[in-house]
């Protein structure tokens, strides 16, 4: 992937522009600007210091790659860093045209501030170990990390977003502001009961949820680059350059839809080699059995919601060092018999062990596969055996494009229409459409008889 230069970035620069921007080196983009804080103005330097955003440096990206690839220690925090950088990118690509189609769009400052706070803040209600944590606790209420990151955007960081006057390109019409209601809205999937935003707001929503995202086209590249793996092939610039406004959304103009494919190709190798790696699921069924009773001991009773100065502690870093502590603790006591199990997680004595993995199409039925299996076992010793089929299409984040549903809208210039094409129909085109299908039993002792269920149960 080419490097994007600061002459492919910045519309024009002055002795004042090196005064009010700062630059941030970066291994995927080279360098990244921040605005710098300036008399009676909030900036983006400020926002960045807050102990809501330093925080997410002590959060992995990847919730349990970083175990299998030891050269994969980037936070939450670089990978935000990245998304708002790409949120520039698209505010001056999307520009001209959103203001085509929305006569009350605000500045183009104001507009890219607001997309790049939205890229800036997107994860910030990420919990220690990511999505699993979104899984395994927030789901008890209801909740998620963009759930969360909305609360953080409208409630403590509300008034510092409100306060930024400037993007990098230069600053604001008089009397503009961001409004953090537009960050919330942007940021995540989910609609906001009762709330309506601008109409140019609702035109930018693909930019944060869709298959070409600030936040996708961040962390594919970052994850492979900082695993090791060899770079795909990610046009991003033909993507960002044939990326307009067309009636009230941003389209993708059929050009460019060779490079959409090319990218969803490199995400889908991502997802099977690296989020779906075999050992990486191994820890995550080992923490299944012990990671929620380790938050209710690090954070009070009821929704977290209703803590969240406790909840700014709470990290990979922090639930990592307890249980670290824990250790110190009488045997057999519930905070030792948590510390020994995360030892032993560490040390790879995993709960689960492998015994079958194949590939699949993915049109392939798979519906109560566990089910199926237990059935093919053999009636002597069955109710003792444990499994858990794991399945590569199941919504694990980053979620695999290959099941997600979502659509992309296509221009055609023959003739001068808009196609909404489902994502999955994308993905069938491409030459890889397949799904990791892995079974894992809790007994070493029954693995060959759950490999052959297995094989009977896929037959």
């Amino acid at each position: 992937m080419r490097t994007m230069s600061l002459q492919d970035v910045v519309p024009g620069s002055s002795a004042a522009h090196f005064r009010d921007v700062n630059l941030i080196a970066d291994p995927i983009y080279g360098y990244i600007e921040i605005t710098r804080a300036k008399p009676g103005e909030a900036s983006e330097r400020a926002l960045l210091d807050t102990p809501w955003l330093q925080r997410v440096r002590r959060i992995h990206q990847l919730q349990s790659a970083w175990w299998v690839f030891p050269s994969a220690e980037h936070s939450r925090f670089v990978h935000l860093l990245g998304a708002m950088h790409l949120s520039s990118l698209f505010a001056r690509r999307l520009d001209a045209s959103l203001r085509e189609a929305f006569t009350d769009t605000p500045s183009p400052a104001c507009v890219e501030e607001t997309l790049r706070l939205a890229g800036l803040l997107h994860d910030i209600g990420h919990g220690p170990f990511g999505h699993f944590f979104d899984q395994e606790y927030l789901s008890e209420w209801n909740l998620d990390h963009e759930a969360i990151g909305r609360h953080l955007v409208t409630h403590p960081l509300a008034d510092i977003i409100a306060s930024q006057r400037r993007s990098p390109s230069g600053q604001f019409a008089k009397g503009e502001y961001v409004d953090p209601m537009w960050v919330s809205w942007l940021m995540a999937d989910a609609e906001i009961p009762g709330y309506a935003p601008p109409g140019w707001v609702k035109a930018l929503k693909p930019v944060f949820c869709g298959p070409t995202t600030v936040d996708n086209l961040d962390y594919a590249p970052r994850d492979a680059y900082m695993c090791g793996i060899g770079l795909g092939p990610v046009d991003l610039q033909r993507l960002i350059h044939y990326s307009f406004i067309h009636g009230d959304t941003m389209v993708l103009h059929s050009y460019a839809v060779g490079a959409l494919e090319m990218f969803l190709q490199f995400r889908l190798y991502l997802y099977m080699q690296v989020y779906m790696h075999r050992t990486g699921r191994l820890f995550d069924l080992s923490m299944h059995e012990i990671f929620v009773d380790t938050i209710r001991r690090l954070m009070p009773p009821g929704n977290p919601l209703d803590h969240m100065d406790r909840y700014v502690d709470l990290n990979d870093w922090s639930v990592l060092e307890a249980v670290r502590r824990w250790q110190s603790q009488p045997p057999g006591s519930p905070e030792r018999r948590l510390a020994d199990g995360w030892d032993r997680i560490a040390r790879r004595e995993f709960t689960w062990h492998l015994a079958f993995e194949t590939i699949v199409h993915a049109g392939m039925e798979l519906t109560n596969l566990q089910e199926r299996i237990l059935d093919n076992l053999p009636e002597a010793g069955r109710r003792d055996i444990r499994i858990q089929a794991d399945i590569a299409a199941a919504r694990v984040a980053p979620h695999n494009p290959m099941t997600e549903d979502g659509m992309v809208a296509i221009y055609d210039p023959i003739n001068s229409t808009v196609e909404h094409t489902a994502t999955a129909q994308l993905i069938e085109r491409l030459p890889q459409h397949n799904q990791i299908v892995r079974v894992f039993t809790n007994d070493t002792a029954a693995i060959a008889a759950v490999h052959q269920a297995s094989h009977q149960a896929l037959s």
